[in-house]
């Protein structure tokens, strides 16, 4: 699949750059999820930079995860 994540890196102000299966870095920006639900718990700047590849998607210490196809798609090309 050309969404497996292969490496995530937290970066300031809720960014992540990612870097896919296919060698393709994209920018995948959490802020706008912070006010909803779970994702509350990532406002915490510790827990936020402690986001690891889960499987092909991306997981916080608390269970906290994102799939692959939406930081795909809804993640920015990185130039």
């Amino acid at each position: 699949m050309e969404w497996e994540v292969k490496s995530v890196k937290p970066l300031d102000d809720y960014m992540l750059l990612l870097t896919f299966k296919t060698g393709e870095e994209r920018y995948f920006d959490v802020k706008p999820l912070l006010n909803t639900g779970v994702f509350r718990t990532l406002k915490d700047p510790e827990m936020f930079h402690t986001v690891r590849v889960s499987f092909d998607g991306i997981a916080w210490a608390n269970q906290v995860d994102i799939a692959p196809e939406t930081l795909y798609y809804q993640g920015d090309c990185a130039f």
